[in-house]
This record gives C-alpha cells, structure tokens and sequence, in this order.
C-alpha cells in the first residue's frame, strides 16, 4: 500500500457480510449440523413429516419445469401423443417474432410503470397511516383490503370505471373541464389504465409491507436529528430512506416479479387489445399453447421469461449490496 493511501474496509470487515458469505456461512452450519448424530436423526424425521409436501411440490413444481424444458426443443399440438423433436428451432423462430418482442417490451413498460408508482404511493401512504389519526387500524384495514379481493373481480369494477360513457373515471375528469378518454379501447390509454388498475389494488399491500418497516426503525434517531437542527425532510432522507431500504428492496423484487408474469387483469380486461397493444408475455403464451395449440412454442417463450426474472433477481441480488443498508 503506498504512502497516502487507505485500506478499504470489507463488507465483512465493516460488520455487514455479503450476500455469498452469508450463503457460505449458512452452508458451513448446516453441514456441522448433519455431522452430529443427534441431528442426523432431527435431520430424518423433519424429512419424514415434510416429504407429501416435498412430493406435491416436486410433481407440481419441478417436475413441470422440468417437462417445461423438454417441450421448448419439440413441437406439440396437444392432441397427438407425438411429440417430435426440433431442437432449438422453436428458439431460433421466437427470437426472430416482432410479436414477441413487442409483448416483451409491453411487459418491461407495465412493470415499470406500475412496480414504481406503487412502491411510490405505498410510501406515501404509509407515512400517512403511521401517524396519530383517529381510526388508524379501520384505515390500514382499507387500505389493504384491494390486495385480498380476487383480479377477476377488481377488473370487472375498472371496466366500468373506464367506461368511456358511463365510467367514473370519464366521469371526474369532465368534471375538472376535461375530455374523456376511451380507456379501454384506446392503443394509447389501454396500457395506462392495466396501470392505474395495478397500483390502485398493490399499494395497500406495498403500505402494508412499509409500515412494518417503518415501525422497526429506532424512534431515537429522529429525535437525536431534531435535536441537531434536521428537518422532517432530512430526516426522512437520511433516516427513513436508508433504513427503510430493505423493505424497499424486498418490494421492488417480488413486485418486479408479479408484474413480469402478468395475466388476470389483461385476460379480463383488455383481452391483449386493442391491436395487440396490450398483450404481454403471459397473454402471448396463453394465446400461442391454447389458441394456436403450439404447446412447444409457447414453452419456449415461458422458459425465456423464467431465464428473464432469473436473470433480472440476480442482478438486483448484485446491485442490492450498493444500496440496501441493514442495521
């Protein structure tokens, strides 16, 4: 080291391990912990007890990714019990498909649109709700309460919301002077409106997951800010936020993740119109295996969006350690 220069405090040396050396850590525990003989026998009787579960998840799970995979390298109407063998054909033709490629990029456009505004709205709302209002537990009941309805039933209510004639959403914006818009029908609104629907029925949740966050965090550190001079914005900026960056973090990945996969609300609501501009992955595999019955086509697209969210959880695994602050 030469003179001038710092040595650069590890993840590890600073008190907080990595991702991969909490893998490893785990890993070393558990394999003192089948060495012991005692364990061993622990070991095999929580075996026992959790093996129909093990099996039911094995058949419905694994063994359907495993099927999965083998359909995406043939081709497969669902009816006859041929399957013939392509190879990687099915991928070389989905990766040359505009239609594909346009529901992929509709699908990145939803998740962003709704992952972000959610996440932003579900802050928001937490921070309302943590205060001390009268009826605070009828509210946070309220507010999650969109989450537990089914989607079929929420998109059946914003149908007619975005009625063009009768919605109230037309309804209030004439109201303020504005023209309604043909949300439903429209290639323009359609998409926003799936995304007003989604942040409509996930914020709660979002809020949900954000008051808990909110109440782990040690009240002295806003007092100890106050008595410093800091505001209710700077405290929120270099308190809140920071501490509240795990909760943020296991949001923004199991959001990014149901929005990649979804399916109800287009199936209701937009059907992937108007002129496809609504169809996402999930609506393109759905209409590929039981519209056109090329089963090993539409294995082929759903394998290439289960490599994406791999792909896509990973990375946000990698850049986490940048961000996200544990206490």
């Amino acid at each position: 080291m030469t003179t001038g220069q710092l040595p650069v405090a590890s993840a590890s040396a600073r008190g907080t391990p990595t991702a991969m050396e909490r893998l490893r850590n785990g890993v070393r525990e558990f394999v003192r912990y089948v060495r012991s003989a005692r364990h061993r026998r622990e070991l095999l009787w929580a075996l026992l007890f959790l093996a129909p579960s093990l099996v039911i998840f094995g058949i419905f799970t694994y063994y359907s990714l495993a099927f999965n995979v083998y359909l995406s390298f043939t081709s497969w109407n669902f009816v006859s019990p041929v399957k013939t063998f392509t190879g990687l054909e099915n991928y070389r033709l989905i990766l040359a498909d505009q239609r594909f490629w346009r529901a992929v990029r509709q699908t990145f456009y939803y998740a962003g649109g709704s992952v972000s505004l959610s996440l932003v709205f579900g802050l928001v709302l937490a921070i309302l709700l943590n205060q001390k209002i009268v009826g605070r537990g009828f509210f946070r009941t309220l507010a999650f309460s969109p989450y537990i309805t089914t989607i079929a039933a929420v998109s059946l209510l914003w149908m007619w919301i975005f009625d063009p004639n009768y919605g109230l959403m037309n309804y209030l914006l004439r109201l303020v002077g504005l023209n309604g818009l043909p949300w439903l029908s429209s290639t323009r609104w359609a998409m926003p409106a799936l995304i007003i629907m989604s942040v409509w029925r996930s914020m709660g949740y979002n809020a949900v997951i954000f008051l808990a966050g909110l109440t782990a965090i040690n009240r002295e550190l806003y007092e100890a800010a106050s008595i410093d001079g800091a505001g209710a914005l700077q405290s929120f900026r270099h308190i809140t936020v920071p501490l509240l960056s795990p909760t943020t973090f296991f949001l923004t990945v199991t959001s990014i993740i149901g929005a990649l996969q979804v399916f109800d609300s287009v199936s209701v609501m937009t059907k992937g119109g108007p002129v496809n501009s609504t169809s996402v992955i999930n609506f393109y595999i759905y209409e590929q295996a039981f519209g056109r019955f090329r089963a090993g086509y539409a294995a082929t697209a759903s394998m290439l969006l289960f490599v994406a969210i791999l792909g896509l959880t990973f990375f946000q695994m990698k850049v986490s350690q940048r961000w996200v602050h544990y206490q």
